[in-house]
């Protein structure tokens, strides 16, 4: 009898032990089947955003290519656009899109020093570094730094000594900071996100402000340019090189005005701007210029030149880098081009009167009519600006529902090829 008692509460206690193993077996196979569908599932999640990204940068191109070219500005589709840019709803995914126009910034690989040193932050010595690693020789300016300086660092690597392919690129040279490059916008989205306003508590470092404070990169690029053509799209007139019937039938001039450019250009025109100074009547005087006589010249008025201006160029050039778009440039580049603080009241009264307009300036000339610029400002940077873009850079975030995974992907393109080529492409978590 004893025995058979023994032998039962052995048996009890081997399946009780038999239950404890088996169970713990199940919680372990149940959380490791959980783990393997977290990680399913997030890997799911990254695919989604992947692909929203693309559907995002695709949506993005479309309405760039559907955008009329005979100018471009803040109030276009690319630009104020909420119900397709932001929010956007996909398979259990949400994405936004900003699309900005590289037109709209001084261009690094062509900014002069002056410009430069008007970027709040700049000091002597980073301009003469970044014009230093954009140049094609070893001699260094006054404050700046050429191949011996990187090459004896710790980590030694190769100056550029040419063109600047992507804008950060910059890091790379002699002073440049992630601070001064990026500001608080560490992530690109033009917006103050909630760790880009509390000091020190987590990364970026920031004034704890409600104001954004954006970087160097907000105002520069490396891949602007204007194609040298009018608003239809046609090549322009090369006032340097075309004859007077030339000039007549494309410009419709009369023909002592045409004259008159002809027997003025010497060695050449510098800027369109050369047409007119201060002196130039609003209006055209005197004779029409349909006379036989072949000495009349008729200097450009100011309402002509502002017929022609979008029409003619001093260049043959089919591409002109660096050209600032006058309809999307901040006030922060407008400040640089045109000479610096003093003329910050210029600046701002150019941004007041393109908000006024539906379509932006639908010519440069139309700085002229905005009475703190003068004829004098224009003349020192109308060969420096445009009112069209071609290249752009697309930003889009996307964000899962469920695991709450999200991708960023910034691409530059240019959109007067087709199809739109892709000048750069960055996909990853963070910058």
């Amino acid at each position: 009898m004893s025995y058979s008692t023994d032998n039962k509460g052995l048996v009890l206690i081997a399946v009780l032990w038999i239950v404890v193993v088996m169970t713990a077996i199940v919680a372990v196979v149940g959380q490791t089947s959980r783990l393997d569908m977290k990680m399913a599932g997030a890997a799911m999640d990254d695919v989604r955003c992947r692909w929203a990204c693309r559907a995002g940068t695709e949506t993005a191109l479309a309405i760039l290519n559907e955008d009329p070219k005979d100018s471009d500005c803040l109030s276009d589709l690319w630009s104020d656009n909420d119900e397709d840019l932001n929010d956007v709803r996909v398979e259990r995914c949400t994405y936004s899109i900003r699309v900005t126009d590289e037109a709209g910034k001084l261009n690094i690989n062509t900014a002069t020093r002056d410009q430069l040193m008007s970027l709040r932050f700049m000091e002597p010595p980073i301009a003469d570094a970044i014009l230093d690693w954009r140049d094609r020789d070893d001699n260094p300016a006054a404050e700046g730094a050429e191949s011996g300086y990187y090459e004896n660092l710790a980590f030694p690597y190769t100056i550029r000594n040419g063109n600047l392919k992507t804008i950060r690129e910059l890091l790379a040279v002699k002073g440049v900071t992630e601070e001064l490059l990026y500001g608080e916008d560490t992530n690109l989205n033009g917006l103050l996100d909630y760790n880009e306003m509390d000091g020190d508590v987590s990364p970026p470092a920031d004034n704890g402000d409600s104001q954004l404070d954006q970087g160097w990169i907000a105002c520069l690029t490396c891949c602007s340019y204007e194609n040298n053509v009018d608003a239809a799209g046609q090549n322009r007139v090369n006032i340097n090189q075309a004859d007077e019937q030339q000039l007549q039938n494309a410009l419709g001039i009369n023909a002592a005005q045409a004259r008159w450019i002809a027997r003025n250009r010497g060695q050449g025109f510098r800027s369109i701007a050369d047409l007119i100074n201060r002196d130039s009547p609003s209006q055209p005087q005197g004779s029409s210029g349909n006379s036989s006589n072949e000495n009349e010249q008729q200097p450009i008025d100011l309402q002509t030149f502002k017929a022609i201006a979008d029409k003619i160029s001093i260049t043959n050039e089919r591409q002109i880098p660096g050209r600032v778009n006058i309809n999307t440039a901040p006030e922060e580049v407008l400040v640089a081009l045109l000479g610096g603080e003093e003329n910050r009241a210029s600046a701002q009264a150019i941004v007041a009167e393109r908000a006024g307009m539906v379509y932006g300036f639908s010519s440069i000339a139309g700085l002229l009519d905005v009475q703190s610029v003068g004829i004098d400002r224009f003349k020192r940077i109308a060969d420096l600006i445009t009112v069209r873009s071609d290249v752009y850079t697309i930003q889009c975030f996307a964000t899962a529902d469920v695991s709450g995974a999200s991708l960023q992907t910034e691409c530059v393109v240019d959109r007067s090829a087709s199809p739109p080529s892709v000048l750069y492409w960055y996909q990853g978590a963070n910058y």
